[in-house]
């Protein structure tokens, strides 16, 4: 059993590693020029029109972070199913499903706080 403690690690070490090694690599081989055309902004070829610091509404964010609140709750949804289809008739099946339901219903109080707050309507 601690053999496999050992091994996880091992391969966390060698991820951590070649993480940064390939970035101080490419830090010393990489060319350093910054001046004109490299400082302009970029959009998508054309030419740019104004300035790049340009402020958002409040709104916008709002719906970012319900947009990655249920996307993250999709991520941990389908993993889950595919575990509960493999418990199935014993009770940590139930226990499993008890959870999901916590979850949703956590996340539906919130979307149905921000809905009541009027944050997703779109002006």
């Amino acid at each position: 059993m601690a053999s496999d403690y050992v091994w996880a690690a091992i391969f966390v070490a060698v991820g951590v590693g070649f993480a940064i090694v390939s970035l101080v690599a490419s830090w010393f081989v990489r060319p350093y020029n910054p001046k004109g055309q490299k400082l302009a902004t970029y959009e998508c070829g054309e030419r740019p029109k104004g300035s790049a610091w340009v402020q958002l509404r409040p709104g916008y964010y709002i719906y970012m972070l319900v947009f990655v609140i249920f996307d993250v709750e999709v991520v941990f949804m389908f993993p889950w199913a595919m575990a509960l289809r493999h418990l199935k008739g014993t009770s940590l099946a139930v226990f499993a499903l008890v959870d999901m339901v916590i979850f949703v219903l956590v996340l539906a109080v919130g979307l149905l706080y921000a809905w009541k707050k009027g944050v997703l309507r779109w002006e």
